[in-house]
């Protein structure tokens, strides 16, 4: 792997913050914030006196998420683009860029279960408890699923980053 020299990130295509590459800075956000998101998901999914606690927070944070992955990606690929063609870069872009459809699902489940539990699942069980019972049963696999996704796809965005960054070091 070759040094990132002063050259490279004082180049003008670099998406930079006080002189830094943006990636290695905004990464973290989304390190935190998405498995923080999914835990409260799953919390909220299983959990209903957490659901009720965490209200409108999950799509909340589901929606910083959706927000920070795109800003994040695009940050990655300035870094990736002023690196050059490094192979173990390239992986570790290839599934960063798998992450905003994720990120989209974590959204809508999110968002979608706070609605339903809000607005939706009283009403619904009074009327028909059988379909509450049906879209109860929906959510909860809509989270497992996304939830399962995203945070299996997130340990291997940062698997692939780390043996980019750290991958040529002696051992």
């Amino acid at each position: 792997m070759e040094p990132i020299t002063p050259a490279v990130l004082a180049s003008d295509d670099l998406i930079q913050v006080a002189g830094l590459p943006l990636h290695p800075l905004i990464v973290h956000a989304v390190v935190v914030l998405t498995p923080l998101t999914v835990l409260a998901l799953l919390l909220g999914t299983f959990w209903p006196q957490a659901r009720r606690r965490l209200g409108i927070v999950t799509a909340l944070g589901a929606a910083l998420v959706l927000v920070l992955v795109p800003v994040t990606v695009a940050a990655g690929r300035s870094l990736a683009a002023a690196l050059g063609p490094l192979p173990a870069v390239a992986r570790h872009q290839g599934f960063g860029e798998m992450l905003l459809p994720w990120a989209v699902a974590l959204f809508v489940v999110a968002a979608g279960q706070w609605a339903w539990f809000r607005y939706g699942d009283e009403r619904v069980r009074r009327d028909s408890p059988g379909a509450a019972r049906t879209v109860r049963i929906g959510l909860a696999v809509a989270a497992v699923v996304v939830g399962a996704g995203t945070m299996v796809l997130l340990v291997l965005i940062g698997d692939s980053g780390a043996r980019a960054v750290w991958g040529g070091l002696p051992s």
